[in-house]
Parts: C-alpha cells; sequence; structure tokens
C-alpha cells in the first residue's frame, strides 16, 4: 500500500474515533441533564427522554467500541476483516431502543388510566429540552457527515439516534406546554391537559419504535449477508458492457462494516490468451470499483465456446484445455464423414509411450467434444525445450552457407534468401536463414515454400539437425 494510501486510511480511522467519542461525551451530558430535570419537575415525557438518552449513551459507547474494532485489518481468523462489527453494533443499539419503548409505553399507559403523578412543568423543564435539541442537532449532523465520509453504519445508526432526538424532543416540550397550559389558561378542563405529558411520552415512543424498525430491518439484512436493493443489477448491467464479456453469470455482493464483497462470474471466449482473458477480468473489475468504490472484487472468468466457432478453434481449445500445444489443423470431409490431422508438440525428454498417451488422450477428448469426428490422426513432434550449447560457426562454415543458399534461391528466387545463421553443437549442425517473397502471396503458399525449403536442406545436408526458413515480404 502507497504511503499516501496509508495515511488516508489513517486519517479515516481517525476520524471515525473522534467522532464517536464526541457522541459519548454528548449523550453522557444530556442524559445526566434530563434525568437531573426529570426528577425535579416528575415529567414522565423528560424521564423517558432522559431513558432514551441513557440509551443513546449505551449505543454511543457501543459505537464507540465497534469503530475500535471494525478498523483492523483482516487476519487469518478473519479473512474479510472486522467490518461486521459496525453491524453487529446497530443491531445492539435497535434492541436497547425496543427495551426503552416498552417502558416508556407502560409507564405512560399507567400514568394514563391508573394513576395520578404531579408534573411541574418549570422554566427547567423546558430549558433542559430546548438545549437537548441543540445538541442533538448539532450532533447529528455531525455523525451523518461522519458517517457518508466514512461509510460506516454504525456511526450512521448513532447519527439517526440524535436525529430522533430532535423530534422527542419537540413532543415532549408540547406535552409540557400543554401541561401548563391546562394549569394556568385553561383551568376548567385542566385534568384533560394533565394527561398531555404521558401522551407525549407515548408519541416519543413510538418515534422510536418506527425509526428502530428501521435501522433494526436494515441492520439484519447486513448481518444476513442481503445484497443491496439494485446494486447486484447494476453491476451485472457495468460489466456486461465490457468488450470480450459475453455474459454475465452469478453476481453476489455482501456487505461488511463499509466495505462491499463482490463475487462476479463472467463468461469469455474459451480461445483467448489468458493474458487477454485477465485484461478482460481487470477491466470488469475497475468498471464495478466505479459503481461501489473501494469493494473488494473478485471476477471469476468461465471459457465458453462461442457462436459460430470453427471447429478448428474449438479443436484448439479443447488442446488449451488439456494444456498442450498443437499446430497445424487439416480437416477433411469424406461423405459426412469429418477427419482431422494435426501436429502435437511434446517435451525432449518424454519416450514414445509417454508421448502416445497424451495424443491419445487429446484423441478422446475431441470425440467426445465434438462427436461429428470420425477419426483424429495426431503428428508427434518435439518441441524443443532445451536449451542449446550451439555456437555460432557462421564465419567458418563458407561451404555450408553457399549450398544453403543455392537451394534456398533455387525454389525461392534468385538472390531471395539472406541472413544466413550457423550454429554448431558437437556434430551437428543447425540453420536459420530469411527468404523474401511477394508480399502479396498467400500465407498457405508462402508456408508451403519454406516447408519444402527445410526439408530439400535436410535431405542434401544430412549434418543439419535443424533448419528455420523465415518469410518476409519483398520491400517495394
Amino acid at each position: 500500500m502507497s504511503p499516501e494510501s496509508l495515511l488516508a486510511e489513517r486519517t479515516a480511522e481517525i476520524g471515525k474515533k473522534s467522532a464517536a467519542r464526541n457522541s459519548v461525551f454528548a449523550a453522557l451530558f444530556l442524559t445526566l441533564m434530563k434525568l437531573v430535570v426529570g426528577l425535579m419537575t416528575g415529567s414522565l415525557g423528560i424521564l423517558a427522554e432522559a431513558a432514551h438518552s441513557g440509551l443513546d449513551l449505551v449505543a454511543a459507547f457501543v459505537t464507540l467500541l465497534a469503530v475500535h474494532v471494525s478498523d483492523k485489518p483482516a487476519d487469518r481468523d478473519h479473512t474479510y476483516g472486522h467490518g461486521k462489527v459496525e453491524n453487529f453494533s446497530a443491531l445492539v443499539e435497535t434492541v436497547l431502543l425496543f427495551v426503552t419503548c416498552a417502558w416508556i409505553i407502560y409507564e405512560a399507559v399507567i400514568r394514563i388510566f391508573v394513576k395520578k403523578v404531579e408534573i411541574d412543568p418549570s422554566l427547567w423543564a423546558f430549558l433542559v429540552m430546548v438545549i437537548s435539541i441543540g445538541v442533538d442537532v448539532s450532533r447529528s449532523r455531525m455523525l451523518a457527515a461522519a458517517a457518508k465520509r466514512h461509510q460506516s453504519q454504525a456511526l450512521e445508526a448513532d447519527a439517526l439516534h440524535f436525529s430522533t432526538d430532535v423530534w422527542s424532543s419537540s413532543v415532549v416540550i408540547l406535552g409540557l406546554a400543554l401541561v401548563w397550559l391546562g394549569r394556568n389558561v385553561v383551568s376548567r378542563h385542566s385534568h384533560l391537559f394533565e394527561k398531555a405529558d404521558a401522551l407525549a411520552a407515548l408519541g416519543v415512543a413510538f418515534i422510536v419504535l418506527f425509526v428502530s424498525y428501521r435501522l433494526g430491518r436494515r441492520t439484519i439484512d447486513v448481518l444476513l449477508d442481503r445484497a443491496p436493493e439494485g446494486l447486484p443489477q447494476r453491476l451485472g448491467e457495468a460489466a456486461a458492457g465490457v468488450e470480450g464479456v459475453f455474459n454475465v453469470g452469478q453476481v453476489r455482493v455482501r456487505r461488511s462494516g463499509p466495505i462491499f464483497f463482490v463475487d462476479m462470474t463472467v463468461d469469455v471466449d474459451r480461445n483467448l490468451s489468458f493474458e487477454r482473458t485477465h485484461a478482460i477480468a481487470e477491466e470488469v473489475e475497475s468498471r464495478l470499483q466505479e459503481i461501489a468504490p473501494g469493494a473488494d472484487v473478485v471476477i471469476h472468468t468461465d471459457p465458453r465456446e462461442v457462436e459460430r466457432e470453427t471447429m478448428a478453434k474449438r479443436i484448439r481449445a479443447v488442446a488449451y484445455r488439456n494444456q498442450m500445444s498443437i499446430h497445424n489443423i487439416a480437416l477433411h470431409e469424406n461423405r459426412s464423414r469429418v477427419f482431422v490431422d494435426l501436429h502435437l508438440e511434446v517435451d525432449d525428454h518424454l519416450s514414445l509411450a509417454q508421448a502416445h498417451e497424451m495424443a491419445s488422450h487429446i484423441e478422446k477428448d475431441l470425440h467426445q467434444d465434438m462427436p461429428e469426428i470420425s477419426q483424429v490422426y495426431v503428428h508427434m513432434e518435439s518441441r524443443g525445450t532445451g536449451l542449446g550449447e550451439g555456437v555460432d560457426a557462421t564465419g567458418q562454415e563458407g561451404e555450408l552457407v553457399r549450398r544453403v543458399k543455392g537451394v534456398a534461391d533455387g525454389m525461392a528466387g534468385l538472390g531471395s534468401c539472406h541472413n544466413v545463421l550457423v550454429r554448431r553443437q558437437g556434430e551437428k549442425r543447425s540453420v536459420s536463414l530469411h527468404c523474401h517473397f511477394d508480399r502479396d502471396m498467400s500465407i498457405i503458399e508462402a508456408h508451403d515454400i519454406t516447408t519444402r525449403i527445410e526439408v530439400k536442406l535436410k535431405e542434401q545436408i544430412p549434418e543439419l539437425d535443424r533448419v528455420l526458413v523465415h518469410a518476409e515480404p519483398e520491400t517495394r
């Protein structure tokens, strides 16, 4: 990882932890303030808010712990990292909120229908709720910004808590105001207004229940690896737009903390080289990163037979699948029967029996893949895998060079042969040379001439072990 990436990662880690710590301090302040004023005034609404803030304090501690743990890098036991800790902390917060709501609803019902509790809607009661709203607005904005910047679900849950606190505190202020009005303005119906505080507490509870349900559902979705709505489809469409991808198969998406993990299978032409296939996979990964920045992407490429694939390509695909190298494929059809001739390259160190076993294996695979083939004829030849210790002997082999040029010029045209190189290895000689041909000549014809030159040179010069003729077009 580059120094710039390490610095950015460290900065993000510090930012998340700082936001979580500030959240703890704010929650502690609000909890103590509401608890003291609630006990002084006897307001269930304020006590409900104190309990809510107390749960926020616990949730803030859980968030702080989650942020510390989730930033740990992946290890041998946690190969996907520790990001799920953030999601689990959000679930813990949800459970705590449900418990709080159950207590608030129970106490509110008791105060409405069973017992009467005197409430003092004093200036302190209103003041503490106004201060609470100010702190909640400031902290929810700070946490929301940090959550968006660092893609942290734990901070997002904390921000959601404090944003709901703003609304719930407003409901409590409304309840206290109605109690005050009942005592000082509409005293005839004061008994009705006395219930306003408990009703306000119920309002707080239902607001928190609604938010908790939404948060809990999202958290459980992440913990159960539910794919984000519409994201797999968008990723699949992006991959399908990459040149060389014929089809997008399985797309799996899961989230761990702020990071998405994407596993995708794409179909590519089975005749492509490994390098080209790898390049396609990298391009797919790049496209997916544009949609899900920072995602951990794994692309699996499946080789597939493409439409209108020639039989020669299908034969090569079978050879590649068996890690065999073939060339000179010739196809013959006679009375609806297809015959295949091919050259199979084998290592020098193999015995005839081992080489024949390879030939039999590819014959069997070709028959299985292409039942229309009646017979396969395999010519086995050495691929020349060893490195010889040949010495450049061109300067000492003038007579040999002259004979080589004579044979080549006689078949390719006078003066066409040049750049003759002779190498000596013991008693054997190897020769390579260049020959000019008409630039409009077909490659089949050029190959035929060079092959005949190679054969004739070996016939006329027995000491030649290897001959290579390089065909090149005449310059105009």
